[in-house]
C-alpha cells in the first residue's frame, strides 16, 4: 500500500489520551546556555522560552546549533553553562521529572529496522515503565492516529521514509508528554509526507495543548503566526512572532527577513523581545 493511502487520522482528540498538563506557565526555558566541543563554541548565551500549547519554530541553517541545543535539552550532553527547565523542572537537578514530560524526535532515524512497528513501540514504552498491556493499547491508539494501524505487524525496514518518521512521532507520544521536540523532522521526505507530518504536529498543539519546538531550516514550514527563534552560528538573533520579526526588519517575507538577520558578521542584526 502506498503511503498516501493511509492518511493521518484528523479526528483524534485529547479525550482519549488523558494528558495531564503541568501548571507551570513556561513549557521550556533556556537561560544563558553556552556549549563547547573542545575549543569550538557551538552555542553562545542562548536564551528563549516556549509557552505551553504553542508551536515554536527554531529556524537556522545547517550548523547553526539546533541539534546541539536539542542534545542539551534531552541530556545527551550535560549543560556546561546556563540553565534549562522543562515545565519548571531543572534538567540537571531534576532530570527524571523533566524528561518524564518530554517527547523527542531526533533528526537521525532511531528505529530498530528488524523489529515490527508494534515491537518498536512496546520496547520504547517499557523504557518508560509502561506495562505490556497498556503499551499495546497505547500503541494501537497512536498508530491509528498516525495512519499506520494497517502496518502494525510489518518490519520497520519495509516502511517508506515518511512512514518511519510518522512512527517515530507516534513513539515519542506513547508516554503522553506535554512538550515535544522535533529536530528537522521532515528532512528527506517528499512534499506530501512533509505536509502531512507538519499538519499532524500542528493539530497536536491545537487539539491536545501539546507544546512543540520544531527545528527546521525550511521557511515554508513556518507561518507568520508562529512563535519564532532564529539561531545562527550558535547565537539567537531574533525571538518573537514571525509576523513581528518580518515587520520590524521591514521585509516582505520571512526568507528576506532571515537573510537580513544573518547578514555578514559585521552586519548581523539581533532582534529580541
Amino acid at each position: 500500500m502506498r503511503e498516501t493511502d493511509t492518511p493521518i487520522n484528523q479526528s483524534a482528540t485529547s479525550d482519549s489520551h488523558h494528558r495531564t498538563q503541568p501548571v507551570e506557565t513556561v513549557a521550556l526555558s533556556i537561560e544563558g546556555v553556552s556549549h563547547f566541543y573542545g575549543s569550538r563554541q557551538a552555542l553562545e548565551d542562548v536564551s528563549f522560552t516556549v509557552a505551553p500549547a504553542t508551536f515554536t519554530a527554531l529556524l537556522g541553517l545547517n550548523g547553526a546549533g539546533k541539534s546541539s541545543l536539542f542534545s542539551l535539552v534531552t541530556r545527551l550532553f550535560d549543560v556546561q553553562t546556563g540553565n534549562i527547565r522543562i515545565f519548571g523542572h531543572d534538567i540537571r537537578r531534576d532530570p527524571g521529572e523533566a524528561l518524564r514530560v518530554l517527547g523527542v524526535v531526533f533528526q537521525p532515524r532511531t528505529l530498530d529496522l528488524d523489529l515490527s512497528v508494534t515491537q518498536n513501540l512496546v520496547y520504547h514504552a517499557a523504557l518508560h515503565g509502561i506495562g505490556k498491556r497498556e503499551a499495546l493499547s497505547r500503541a494501537g491508539e497512536e498508530l491509528t492516529r498516525i495512519g499506520l494501524a494497517d502496518r502494525a505487524g510489518d518490519k520497520v525496514r519495509n516502511l517508506s521514509g515518511g512512514q518511519m518518521r510518522r512512527l517515530e512521532i507516534a513513539r515519542a507520544l506513547l508516554h503522553r508528554p506535554c512538550l515535544l521536540l522535533l529536530d528537522e523532522a521532515t528532512v528527506g521526505l517528499d512534499v506530501k509526507a512533509r505536509a502531512d507530518i507538519l499538519s499532524y504536529v500542528r493539530r497536536l498543539v491545537a487539539d491536545e495543548g501539546i507544546s512543540v519546538l520544531w527545528a527546521t531550516h525550511l521557511f515554508d514550514e513556518i507561518t507568520l503566526g508562529d512563535d519564532l527563534v532564529v539561531l545562527h552560528r550558535g547565537r539567537v538573533l531574533a525571538h518573537g512572532s514571525a509576523a513581528r520579526i518580518v515587520a520590524e526588519i521591514g521585509t516582505r517575507d520571512l526568507h528576506s527577513a532571515f537573510m537580513r538577520l544573518i547578514g555578514t558578521p559585521s552586519e548581523t542584526v539581533r532582534l529580541l523581545p
